[in-house]
């Protein structure tokens, strides 16, 4: 088994997760309706749960996460920054969280479909990834 496929697996997982949890944060304090604001907390609770399962991963190879580039960071925080500019309902951010989740989980099935053989445990993560952004979009259609 090629162990650079799964820490590169781990890698995208980490990412994403890390994605997904600054951008919960950048529009957390923008969301009005509390039901969202739990629901969004829920969502960084499931996020951070994957990233742990994630972590675990990268212990067994004695490796850690690349970091993540600030430069990523403060594009996504831009971004969040400028959707919300104008328009700060419910409906638009869930539209902006949706559409990051949809991303995702777009990704995340094409490391799933090209990579036949990655570990079992890291196959599990990414199925669980995948579910989760799944959920994740279904969940914040309520508010759209």
């Amino acid at each position: 088994m090629d162990e650079n496929i799964n820490l590169t697996i781990l890698n995208e997982i980490a990412k994403a997760t890390r994605m997904g949890l600054s951008n919960i944060i950048f529009v957390s304090d923008k969301v009005g309706e509390e039901s969202m604001k739990e629901l969004l907390s829920t969502q960084y609770a499931e996020y951070g749960k994957i990233l742990d399962k994630v972590n675990t991963q990268f212990e067994k190879y004695g490796e850690i996460p690349d970091d993540e580039p600030i430069g990523a960071k403060m594009m996504s925080w831009t971004g969040v920054q400028m959707n919300t500019l104008t328009d700060k309902s419910n409906s638009h951010i869930a539209e902006l969280m949706s559409q990051g989740n949809l991303m995702g989980m777009i990704e995340a099935q094409k490391l799933l479909n090209h990579s036949p053989e990655m570990e079992p445990e890291i196959k599990n993560i990414l199925n669980e990834f995948i579910q989760m952004q799944h959920n994740n979009i279904e969940q914040l259609k309520q508010y759209l």
